[in-house]
């Protein structure tokens, strides 16, 4: 009998590039339905300042997704998000979260350890110092279409709380330009399945080309087995 040089390899060969291949198919085409039906543009950013500390610390970098072209974002209570606001930070966007947004009325008063939300008092673990809350007291009732914005770290944050004149600090939403988020999910998902299946796919490759070369050789002899005496 001979055996067949490089078979297991040609198998193994078979059963990587198909893997390989509906890997890069599949990448393919969940990144191009992710593109069709969002449209969503996700940007990476290193955050410059103290204002988000400690969910944000300086030189950490965030995932925020830029939203569709021509549409407002639909922000809710807790939100962090990037806003355009030159007559506040003329230099770039400002990283800062959603307190309360347009029909709220949002408080705080001097001594308290907590602001109040809609009269009650509102929980916020997300906060650099929980014992103080606001370094200013306020009182503002969020008109429709607006929020109320202020930074995790209320001793070192340049937010509504500090801007009582013009509507009271409240903005426009048309002003949130991006929404954190904890990643891209559906890009680096289809990303992901891209470059791991050209891996799989060229390793494939490889392999069977080696299988190839081993089986133009002349198969090797296979000793019989002969029966103990």
């Amino acid at each position: 009998m001979e055996r067949r040089r490089g078979r297991r390899r040609g198998i193994w060969a078979i059963v990587l590039l198909v893997t390989g291949g509906l890997l890069v198919l599949g990448g393919a085409f969940w990144g191009a339905v992710s593109a069709q039906h969002g449209e969503v543009v996700y940007d990476k950013k290193t955050i410059p300042s103290e204002n988000m500390r400690p969910t944000y610390e300086p030189g950490d970098t965030g995932w925020f997704s830029m939203g569709t072209h021509g549409e407002n974002f639909e922000v809710s209570r807790g939100d962090v998000v990037l806003v355009e606001i030159p007559q506040w930070v003329p230099d770039g966007p400002l990283l800062s979260r959603v307190v309360a947004i347009g029909g709220d009325r949002i408080e705080y008063r001097r001594g308290e350890t907590t602001l109040r939300l809609n009269g009650q008092p509102l929980d916020e673990p997300y906060i650099l110092d929980r014992s103080r809350p606001s370094s200013v007291p306020f009182d503002v009732t969020v008109p429709k279409g607006r929020i109320f914005l202020m930074g995790d770290n209320r001793m070192n944050s340049f937010d509504s709380s500090l801007h009582p004149g013009k509507d009271q600090g409240t903005l426009d939403v048309s002003a949130v330009i991006g929404e954190d988020v904890p990643s891209p999910t559906d890009l680096l998902v289809a990303g992901g399945a891209l470059v791991g299946g050209a891996v799989v796919f060229v390793v494939g490759g490889g392999l069977g080309i080696w299988a190839l070369v081993l089986r133009r050789r002349r198969p090797e002899p296979v000793a019989p087995v002969w029966p103990a005496a």
